[in-house]
Order: C-alpha cells, then structure tokens, then sequence
C-alpha cells in the first residue's frame, strides 16, 4: 500500500469517526429529544414493590415514578412546552440498561441499584433510597439466620443485585443453597409462597410490600440482617451533562425542601392502591442520610464507610 492510499484511508476513517460520534452525542441530547418530541418515555417497572408497579393497562405508580413525575415536571418548564406526553416503558432487570443506552427509555424510575459497573455504561441522579438486600422466609419455617439456608432452595430474581449477594452468602460458608432463579419478583415471591423456596432475596422494600399485598401477610417474615447495602436511584443515559443537571438540580430540590420526607411517607407508611395494603417500612438512617446530603455516588462507596 502506497502512502497516498494509506493517508486517504486514514482521512476517511477519521471523517467516519467524527459521523459516529456526533451521532452520539446527537443521540444523548435527551432535552432536545424531549422538546422537539413532545414525549418522554418513562422506563418502570411492574412489581418492584412500592417504588414501581402497575395499577393495569399502560398505568404505573410508585416513589421513585412519582420523584421522576416530579422531575418531568421541571423538565417541561426548561424546554418551555405547555405538556409532556409521557410514554411509559416497562423494564426488567435484565434489559432497564440496554434500553437506557440504546435511548428506547429516558429516564428510569425503577429499582436500579447504582455501582460502579453499572456507572461505567449508564448515569444516575442522586440516591433517594437506600435500601438493603435482605430475605423472606416463612414464619413457621424457624429460619431466623441466612446460614439456617444451607441446604435449602432459595429464590432471587435474575439480573438484580441480589443474586451477588445470595452467592456471597454461599461463599461466605451457606453451603449447600440450591438457588432458583425467577423471572421477577412477582414470581419469585410465588416460590416462596408456594412452598418451592425456603427464602426470597430481594429488596427489602420489595418484600415488606410484597408480603403486605400478600392474602395471608402474617405468614411471612423479613429476616433482619442486611446482606448488602444497595443506593436505588433513577437512572439514565451517560454523556448528556445538561440533561444530569436538570435531573440531580430537581432531586436535590425535593430533598432540600423536605418534600421527598412527604412522599415517601405517602407510599411507605400510608395505605397505597390498589389493595389499600400499608407497606410500614419507616425510613432507615442510610435514606435520610441520604436525604440530607445527596450524591450520586455507587453502592462500593456505602459498603466502604
């Protein structure tokens, strides 16, 4: 190959490059998206206890949906539109970063843990809600330890974070846990209930709020150790610094404010749709922590204090 040739060559891939790349950075312009649009979409979830979940059809509530209801809001008087159509996007735990990376979903409102694997691929707002992955058992089950596990079938739903932490727990010297993976947490709560695990991991919200939708709440327990500390927070794509300001000036402001206090006692501590069930789960000390200073900072930074 002769110079010349390989110099245009080099020119060009060069000028392809920078197509990509603006394309990309065309693409994380989610303001610009929003304003030219008219829409929004919404990723969510529809059983992730009393952050996310279903009312029916194409309706969806919860704390972290209504924060980002809250942030659309803000997001609507920036762009200066009259109205945002919000177009909502059901999400599981194993396609909620996909989604977000490929701009299918704007801004998730689920219970995505933020770490630092995940921060490599997506961004997100600061943390509203710490919460800690923990595990329902059966009251009559005698099971008060997760080392009283080894040797049983266990439940964690696939993709989430609690899947690490039930393999920890199996390294850690639960030898023996014979560990099914469900689809979701609507499922994997089912195993448990009907008897095809001894123990869920999951959320601990997600379980309080599970068992307290459940027919008989009375049958089932929390076991009170905290296997790994999780910061939940909204997520959304990485690259766009004016869309993140936007998002962390508006949860900041909710913080601040002391209206983030009044919402989470409206999901967590008042009767909630669509059973009128009351969750019970007063804010722990991580979360008002949070509340006081917020940050966007991963789930490694919790574990380390």
């Amino acid at each position: 190959m002769t110079k010349t040739k390989s110099s245009k060559k080099s020119l060009a891939f060069v000028a392809a490059l920078a197509v990509v790349c603006g394309s990309a950075a065309a693409q994380t312009d989610t303001l610009k998206k929003v304003k030219e649009s008219g829409s929004i979409s919404m990723g969510v979830r529809d059983a992730s206890g009393a952050m996310s979940f279903t009312l029916g059809p194409n309706k969806y509530t919860g704390f972290h949906v209504e924060i980002c209801e809250r942030i659309i809001a803000d997001i609507r008087k920036a762009v200066q539109l009259d109205r945002i159509d919000v177009k909502y996007q059901l999400v599981t735990p194993q396609n909620r970063i996909p989604l977000v990376q490929n701009g299918t979903v704007d801004i998730e409102c689920g219970t995505t843990t933020n770490n630092a694997a995940r921060q490599k691929d997506v961004a997100f707002a600061p943390t509203l809600y710490v919460e800690g992955v923990r595990i329902a058992v059966k009251a009559t089950s005698g099971i008060t330890r997760p080392a009283q596990l080894a040797g049983k079938t266990v439940a964690a739903t696939t993709g989430s974070t609690s899947v690490p932490a039930l393999r920890k727990l199996k390294r850690e010297g639960a030898n023996g846990i014979d560990e099914v993976l469900a689809k979701d947490n609507s499922e994997g709560f089912l195993l448990l209930e009907a008897g095809r695990a001894e123990g869920f991991f999951a959320d601990g919200q997600i379980l309080a709020t599970l068992i307290s939708k459940s027919k008989e709440p009375e049958k089932y327990r929390l076991l009170d150790q905290v296997l790994s500390v999780e910061p939940l927070a909204i997520m959304f794509r990485k690259g766009d610094p004016a869309f993140k300001k936007l998002v962390d000036d508006s949860v900041v402001a909710l913080a601040r404010s002391g209206e983030v206090a009044r919402i989470y006692d409206r999901w967590f501590m008042q009767p909630i749709p669509p059973h009128n069930a009351r969750v019970g789960l007063p804010a722990n000390a991580m979360t008002k922590a949070a509340w006081a200073d917020p940050t966007d900072k991963p789930m490694e930074s919790y574990e380390s204090r």
